[in-house]
């Protein structure tokens, strides 16, 4: 237990965070083809869903903000004559999507500007829309496109002829052919664009130097035979990959791709579940989610330290089949959000699920929104088929946050997390030369008073309780007591002390023999020599005296054929003043005490003085 400790994460406490069905987008007719897919992508400004069609293949595009249900009848992007199997955006374009069929074809297409689902005119009269371009080469079904993330306008397509072909699509031709040489399940880019990584159905995990049209590795992935996935990490020089074991165990895997032999840290085992698991990389905070096709549920590790730190879950008991998430670009960062995924549902509707660091500041957080790609990118096709590469400018999400609009970040600029006007403050407590230490020093090492200082002292306090004047008769208002203020009431109730019962009637009986100037009491307060501990006494005995009252009266007690009302009021004032006396007794005694005490510092401060 002693070894136990916290590991400090600002991403520790990330929760995703459902949204409500009026907000979600229903009335969706998702494809349900059987190729392993994700269905559906993203950007920050709208959704492309693989749409259940018949008379060939159709996907929807959806504007993100027009959510809640849709029309029956909404203009699809249509033109391959078979089922589409996937899309994908342009990431420095977000109007520009390309798409694979079952019918081999590499579609291009272009959102209309001010491009809506709901529109104004009958249902018949909806017009579909039309691809800009289209790309021809693979002789059967093409299952995955992905545009290269730094050079502008590259697109991989990887079809069922078991190749992966590198298209200019300004040009539209394949100027680079990768040959898997089997079926290929997922493929992702490297950060500056310039290799590749692939899983296929022959359990090898491949990574491709594009521009040599070779893999410059090729090892052993998992031994599973359900299909795996593969996530570049963004500028790590690092894979992630997820898969099976021979057991169906789900598994989890880190790749150095400089020598990917053997994984980092071996497998990790997930669970049992069946569905496939699919990785999204998130290059700001450094972490990876895993979304199970067939379950509800998203995990997601924290990259550190060359390992994966399991930080929580997203729990749901919809299951999903598709999962995409926006750039860093489209995240709400007013809400803290630093991630938002979509998930289908019931292939039926699509449901928004935002990741939220849980803080209550309400300006624009630096250190979990570094920055991040914007819409340009760092080489053009032809610069980077001829082999050119780089990394694409980045932008800061602050001037987003202000709504100041996209603003480059320079290459050679600090990150924002750590700035200049922090480093400034730490010189401060050397600028000091007051140097308070040494002067406080002397002060506390200082020697003791001497016996004559301390006595001295308590002469002068014990002279605020000398008898300066004789004690009246009548013990009015003259006495030097006066100014003593009435204790404070303590908020616990105070028991009644029984055992000391004897000394609260002593206390009285000398308060009685003051007010009595015939009684015997009356030549001890007249005597000169009276103790201090006897005044202070009497002042607190008649302070009991007077404030509690006696509880037998008539007044109090009430009378005994009074109303049940009165009974019940009488007995709550007779508790009261019960423990109103005992704390009024308590007190005295310890006055009582402290009064003794400085009755014997007053003597020895006098036997020290006739020293």
């Amino acid at each position: 237990m002693a070894n136990r400790f916290v590991r400090s994460s600002k991403y520790r406490h990330v929760f995703g965070r459902p949204t409500r069905k009026e907000q979600c987008y229903d009335n969706i007719r998702i494809s349900k083809n059987a190729w392993d897919t994700n269905l559906i992508k993203a950007n920050p400004e709208y959704l492309s869903v693989n749409w259940d069609s018949s008379g060939g293949g159709a996907f929807a595009v959806i504007p993100v903000n027009e959510r809640g249900r849709l029309p029956e009848r909404i203009p699809l992007f249509r033109g391959h004559t078979a089922v589409v199997l996937d899309t994908d955006w342009n990431p420095f374009n977000d109007s520009l999507i390309a798409s694979g069929s079952d019918d081999g074809k590499v579609f291009l297409w272009r959102v209309p500007d001010g491009f809506t689902l709901h529109l104004d005119v009958p249902a018949d009269e909806v017009k579909d829309v039309s691809p800009v371009g289209k790309l021809s080469g693979h002789p059967k079904k093409v299952g995955h496109v992905l545009f290269n993330p730094a050079a502008e306008n590259v697109l991989a397509s990887a079809a069922g002829d078991f190749t992966v072909k590198l298209w200019d699509i300004e040009s539209g031709s394949a100027k680079l052919n990768l040959k898997v040489g089997e079926v290929i399940q997922s493929m992702s880019w490297s950060a500056d664009g310039s290799q590749l990584v692939t899983t296929s159905r022959d359990k090898k995990l491949r990574i491709w130097d594009t521009r040599q049209e070779k893999p410059a590795h090729e090892v052993a992935g998992h031994a599973g035979a359900k299909n795996s996935r593969a996530v570049w990490m963004g500028e790590h020089d690092r894979v992630a990959t997820t898969g099976f074991s021979k057991m169906s165990d789900r598994q989890l895997a880190l790749w150095d791709v400089r020598a990917p032999q053997q994984p980092v840290d071996g497998f990790q085992m997930l669970d049992s579940i069946s569905g496939v698991c699919m990785p999204f990389w998130d290059d700001g905070t450094q972490c990876l989610y895993l979304a199970g096709k067939g379950d509800g549920n998203i995990r997601y590790y924290e990259y550190e330290h060359d390992k994966f730190e399991y930080l929580s879950e997203y729990k749901s008991s919809d299951p999903q089949r598709g999962v995409a998430f926006v750039p860093k670009r489209g995240v709400n960062m007013h809400e803290n959000e630093v991630m938002r995924g979509y998930k289908t549902v019931n292939d039926s509707y699509i449901e928004p699920i935002s990741f939220i660091v849980p803080r209550r500041a309400e300006s624009f957080q630096e250190d979990i929104y570094p920055p991040t790609v914007g819409l340009k990118p760092a080489v053009s096709s032809n610069e980077w088929f001829e082999g050119a590469s780089g990394l694409p400018p980045k932008i800061s999400l602050e001037s987003l946050y202000e709504g100041q609009g996209i603003k480059e970040v320079p290459a050679d600029a600090p990150k924002p997390v750590k700035k200049a006007p922090e480093p400034v403050k730490a010189p401060e407590p050397k600028q000091e030369v007051v140097e308070p230490s040494p002067v406080a020093t002397p002060t506390i090492r200082s020697p003791p008073p001497s016996m004559k200082d301390q006595g001295a002292t308590m002469m002068a306090a014990a002279t605020k309780f000398q008898d300066s004047e004789p004690v009246e008769e009548d013990g009015d208002d003259d006495s030097s007591f006066e100014e003593v203020q009435k204790p404070v009431e303590r908020t616990s109730a105070v028991k009644p002390a029984v055992a000391e019962e004897s000394k609260e009637e002593a206390t009285l009986a000398a308060s009685t023999a003051r007010r009595d100037p015939d009684g015997p009491g009356a030549k001890a307060a007249e005597s000169p020599k009276a103790s201090l501990r006897d005044r202070i006494s009497g002042f607190y005995a008649d302070m009991v005296q007077t404030t509690v009252p006696d509880l037998k009266s008539p007044k109090l007690a009430g009378d005994e054929s009074g109303s049940a009302t009165d009974d019940a009021s009488s007995q709550s004032m007779e508790r009261e003043m019960k423990n109103m006396k005992a704390m009024m007794a308590q007190q005295s005694r310890q006055l009582s005490s402290l009064t003794q005490t400085l009755t014997e510092l007053v003597a020895e401060v006098k036997a020290l003085k006739g020293s």
